[in-house]
This record gives structure tokens, C-alpha cells and sequence, in this order.
């Protein structure tokens, strides 16, 4: 066994067991529709596992160091108690571990920096939003508000049609979707073999700033009246509204990096 098939074997177990623990939560308190639509199992989140072990599954010629037996120790044991978001704190630590101390093997740093940015929606994002919920629900609230033209208390927003206040919940947070942003943005340019530029930092930011208009004028669209929430914010809403998320994040990258990806074709 090569390193590089050593690392992707471990990514394989640590990823499928985040995936799958997340799952079996959602099975545990929703129904197959609720579980399917809140996994965050996603085209993104795929890609971007799929994408990373690929690239770190590359071949060479490297053996296994002694060093990297006791990381997929540690790495090891937190995959396996039974607490799933321990799995992508063990992904996380051996992509770092990738990075700083084993990467001699530029296909091998590219997976497993997707890896590491496939942890910030599936574990770190989650983590600062709760530590900051206020705060960042009280932003998505102002915006709409601006929008709007109407007063706010905290994250609820009088409606347009003074029918009452709608408040904005947690998974309506911009949040969450600027972490896929970052993260397709990621996938996308490492996989192509995207050289890294100034211009780069602006296209990331982009990507950033669509996910985040098009949320906040999803919820001001609901804020016009009582019926337009009730209709918008359902899992058909939902999927309407992730779909152009994710067209338009697309879109962004693929513009980014269209130098790598259209001399290829």
C-alpha cells in the first residue's frame, strides 16, 4: 500500500462515518423527506468528498512513514466512538497533518485541502452558529428588513402586509450556505489544477455574496405576506431556492477558474 492510498483509505472511513451518523440523526427525529432534504448530503458535499479522496488517491511512490501509523491512530480513534462530528475533528486533523507535515505529493495536498474545506459546512460552520446564533440570525433579520422597508425586533420582521412578524430561524441562516459556497469554490479549483491568484480572493468573495443575496431575498420574498411564508418556506421552497444557490456558486467558480477548466475540454 502506497501513502497516498493509505490517507485516501483513512478519508473513506472518516467521511462515510460523518455522512452516515448524520443520517441515521436525521432518520432518528424526521421522516425520509425531512432526512434526505437536512443531511446536507448535497451535489456539493459529494463532489467535494468524491473529488478529495480521488485526488489523494492518486498514485506514487511514497511508503508509508512510521510518523503517519500513529496519526492514523489518533485519526482512528475518534472515528469510532460513537459521537459522528468526532469524524470530521478526525478529518480535519489529518488533513492539517496533510498539509503541513506530508506534502511532497501535490495531488495528495490538493484532496486534502477539498477535505478540509468539506469540514467547515459539516462541522465548523455548525459550531460557530451556535456559539454566534444571535448574532448571525440578527444580521440575516436586518437585511431583510432593509430590504423590506419594515421595523425588526432581534430576528423577527414585521411583514409587508402587517398580517404579523416572521421570524427568521436558524436554518434560514446565510451561514451554512456561504460555507457550500467556499467550499464548491474549493473543489472546483483544486480538481482543475487552478493556479492561485489575487483575483482569486475577489471570486471567492462573489461566490459568497450570491448565496448570501439570494437567501436574503428568499426571505424577503416571504416577508411580503403570511401566505407567501407559509408557501416559500416548505421543502419545495426549499429546493427551488438550493437549486439556484447552487447553479449560481457553480456559475461563479466555473468562471473563476475557466482557464484550467476549458483547456482541458
Amino acid at each position: 500500500m502506497t501513502r497516498n492510498e493509505f490517507f485516501a483509505l483513512l478519508y473513506i472511513v472518516g467521511c462515510a462515518n460523518g455522512l452516515l451518523g448524520r443520517a441515521i440523526l436525521y432518520f432518528q427525529f424526521s421522516d425520509w423527506e425531512g432526512a434526505v432534504s437536512g443531511i446536507d448530503i448535497n451535489a456539493i458535499v459529494l463532489l467535494a468528498a468524491f473529488a478529495g479522496i480521488s485526488l489523494v488517491a492518486a498514485k506514487d511512490q511514497e511508503t508509508v512513514r512510521p510518523l503517519d501509523f500513529v496519526v492514523a491512530g489518533v485519526f482512528l480513534l475518534f472515528v469510532a466512538l460513537p459521537i459522528f462530528p468526532l469524524s470530521w475533528i478526525g478529518v480535519t486533523g489529518l488533513s492539517l497533518y496533510i498539509l503541513l507535515f506530508a506534502n511532497a505529493n501535490a495531488d495528495r495536498v490538493r484532496g486534502a485541502f477539498i477535505l478540509l474545506a468539506l469540514t467547515a459546512p459539516m462541522l465548523w460552520s455548525r459550531l460557530l452558529f451556535q456559539m454566534f446564533a444571535k448574532t448571525i440570525l440578527n444580521i440575516d433579520a436586518a437585511l431583510v428588513s432593509l430590504l423590506l422597508g419594515t421595523h425588526r425586533i432581534g430576528n423577527m420582521v414585521h411583514f409587508l402586509d402587517n398580517s404579523g412578524y416572521m421570524v427568521v430561524l436558524p436554518r434560514c441562516s446565510s451561514l451554512a450556505n456561504m460555507s457550500l459556497a467556499l467550499l464548491c469554490w474549493a473543489t472546483i479549483t483544486q480538481w482543475v489544477r487552478h493556479k492561485w491568484r489575487a483575483a482569486d480572493l475577489l471570486w471567492g468573495t462573489l461566490a459568497c455574496l450570491t448565496v448570501i443575496t439570494v437567501n436574503v431575498s428568499r426571505i424577503s420574498i416571504m416577508g411580503l405576506s403570511h401566505s407567501n411564508y407559509e408557501y416559500i418556506h416548505s421543502d419545495w421552497g426549499d429546493v427551488i431556492t438550493n437549486s439556484i444557490m447552487l447553479v449560481l456558486m457553480v456559475a461563479v467558480t466555473v468562471v473563476g477558474a475557466r482557464r484550467e477548466i476549458f483547456s482541458r475540454v
